[in-house]
This record gives C-alpha cells, structure tokens and sequence, in this order.
C-alpha cells in the first residue's frame, strides 16, 4: 500500500483531471476550489455535474463519458451517495486514479465506492484533498492536513 504522499504525488503527475460536483454556486464548495485551484496551476481539469451546463466560467460536462478525450483520473467532489455511482463511470472508462475529496465535514467518502473501485484496479484515495499536497497546496491546506489525519479525515495509507 503506497503511503497518502506517494499516492498524492501519482494522483497530481496526471494533467486530465475531472472533478465531479463542481456546483453552479461555488461560494464555499468544495469541488469548486479544488477544480479552480487545478485549473490555477495549469492542469487541464473538466468539470461535472449533471445538471450545469457551465460553472466557474468554464463548460461543465454531464458525466464522465462526456468529456472529450477522456481524463486520467478524477475527483469526487459530491456525496457520498453519488460517489459508487461515479466509481462505476470510472472503472467503465479505465480511468485507474480516484480521489474522494474530504476536509473537515463528511466529505464524498464512501466505502463501497472505495471498496468498488480497489476491486477493479483503480488507486483509490478516500480523504483529504488534493490542495493539501505539492504541487497544488498553499499554507492553509498545508497546516489543515495533519490534523485531519489524526481525525482519520485523511488516510495514512492508500
């Protein structure tokens, strides 16, 4: 099992990264700063949600299926109900690298999504959030991360 760190690093060498739940009224939501902050830092990230057409200025995708060309691996930035279905979408697509997106709430973590994914090949990282680790991270996420590890909010081991 890779440590959270190492699995980070694999996840964050992609450059096609979808983040799901990306909402039409950011102020606040999650997938929204991890979408901007990828997109910030020159990754070429796709949006989803089924019902948006367009979120943060940028067109928004339905599903996974319809982002042109595929991505190498996504966030799951919704609840934790609609993250085995997006699992599904993954392992359907090949797609091998999935981050569950959890800070200090209850995040997108689900452990059937998680359990589903591992079974089919896919690194799953079910916690924390990708602005914790280098090369997306600023101080805020940086000084959050420790303890949301002691919470069990962000794995050790993936």
């Amino acid at each position: 099992m890779p440590t959270m760190k190492q699995a980070a690093s694999e996840f964050l060498a992609n450059r096609r990264i979808a983040v799901t739940g990306v909402s039409r009224h950011p102020k606040g939501h999650g997938s929204n700063v991890v979408y901007q902050r990828l997109r910030d830092r020159g990754y070429e990230v796709f949006a989803v949600n089924p019902h948006a057409d367009e979120v943060e200025g940028d067109r928004c995708y339905h599903d996974l299926r319809s982002v042109p060309g595929g991505v190498d691996a996504v966030v799951i930035g919704t609840s934790p109900e609609h993250a085995e279905e997006t699992m599904h979408e993954c392992a359907e697509a090949g797609i091998t690298q999935v981050w569950m997106h959890r800070g200090p709430g209850a995040g997108s973590v689900s452990a059937a999504a998680a359990a589903y994914g591992r079974e089919h090949g896919i690194t799953v990282i079910d916690g924390g959030c990708p602005c914790m680790f280098d090369p997306t991270a600023d101080l805020g996420h940086k000084v959050m991360r420790p303890m949301l590890t002691l919470g069990h909010h962000v794995p050790r081991k993936v």
